[in-house]
């Protein structure tokens, strides 16, 4: 997944990634998706890699998903192959056939396996347990500078959000998965302020017309540090969420935050900085929103916790990590040196 021209916030945890990778003196080729929808986009993905793989001579190659990215890259060279685990691919195991097989192929090829979360690294492992030896933990990391605390009011011009009381705010698809119902049922109960919705998905007609309840629909992700600073409060209880970046941004933007308790939430959401609550509870939902609310406005304690997840601090752990399959040792311990990675003519 990577950011395209019709779908610039696909894949955008990958692009910060490789931007921080490419600043720490390495080269980068890609093979990607840059947009949704159709199987044979994952049929383009093996024929790009394999033709990247050929002019370019990776000396580590670099996937991010299980499956399909994976089982591509596996395909495409002999290089030593790192691969992240987001998610997704890990729930496909079991519920699409072949995915399974596919997946073990690729953690047995694999010299590394990232996780984004403790949560998701034990799922691979009962899923696949030849993981175990492999599966380290790295989150996508949050851009500080770019998720800064902003004034609020100024924010609010921009956006143009109007109303009294606590502004609440939910990034991300209008799914069952997103949990967005349940939400707007116990905004409703609560009974204060307004909560909008960025973001588009199948469950946007049962949210149309609620009272105090606004659908943006989807932004630009240049657009989505103005959003999180007009809020007071940015929600993503989810059913499941394996890691929560936009929690994370809201955090890093000094709002405070109400989060699902199910997944990798809890490994980076501090008790100053949100509330954490079961999803399908509803009232203890409402309760969320309420504790959520009554935290500090900034929240500092959010940006603090946010600063141990840095994109620059993860890039450099997935760099060591892509250093070390490239000197052909998984679980070497030695102590690596920025730029260490031979590099190639372009």
């Amino acid at each position: 997944m990577y950011p395209g021209p019709d779908d610039p916030d696909l894949g955008v945890f990958v692009a910060n990634l490789e931007r921080e990778l490419l600043s720490r003196g390495h080269e980068i080729e890609r093979a990607v998706v840059d947009a949704r929808g159709g199987r044979a986009r994952h049929v383009a993905l093996v024929r790009d890699a394999r033709r990247v793989a050929r002019r370019f001579h990776p000396d580590v190659a670099y996937a991010h998903f299980l499956v399909p990215a994976g089982f591509a890259a596996a395909l495409a060279t002999r290089a030593p192959l790192v691969v992240t685990a987001h998610g997704q691919d890990v729930a496909n195991i079991g519920a699409i056939p072949g995915v399974r097989a596919a997946t073990r192929y690729v953690v047995r090829r694999a010299a590394g396996v990232i996780a984004v979360s403790r949560w998701l690294r034990d799922r691979l492992v009962s899923e696949v347990p030849e993981a175990e030896s492999k599966t380290e933990v790295v989150d996508c990391g949050v851009d500080l500078d770019r998720f800064a605390p902003r004034d609020a009011t100024a924010a609010r011009d921009v956006v143009g959000w109007e109303g009294e009381g606590t502004r609440f705010l939910c990034l991300g698809g209008l799914t069952e998965r997103k949990n967005v119902l349940r939400l707007a049922r116990a905004f409703e109960q609560r009974g204060e302020g307004t909560l909008a919705f960025v973001g588009g998905g199948p469950l946007e007609s049962a949210l149309t017309g609620r009272p105090g309840i606004r659908l943006v629909g989807r932004v630009a992700h240049d657009e989505v540090p103005t959003w999180i600073a007009a809020s007071d409060v940015v929600c993503q209880p989810s059913l499941s969420e394996p890691f929560g970046l936009a929690t994370l941004e809201a955090m890093s933007s000094a709002r405070s935050v109400v989060a699902s308790a199910v997944g990798g939430q809890p490994e980076f959401v501090t008790p100053e900085a949100g509330i954490l609550v079961d999803p399908l509870d509803q009232d203890a939902l409402v309760a969320g929103l309420s504790g959520a609310a009554a935290l500090p406005r900034p929240n500092l304690a959010g940006r603090e916790a946010a600063a141990g997840h840095d994109v620059r601090l993860q890039a450099e752990r997935v760099e060591a990590i892509l250093l070390r399959a490239a000197r052909g040792s998984a679980q070497g311990s030695d102590p690596l040196t920025r730029g260490s990675l031979p590099r190639k003519d372009p």
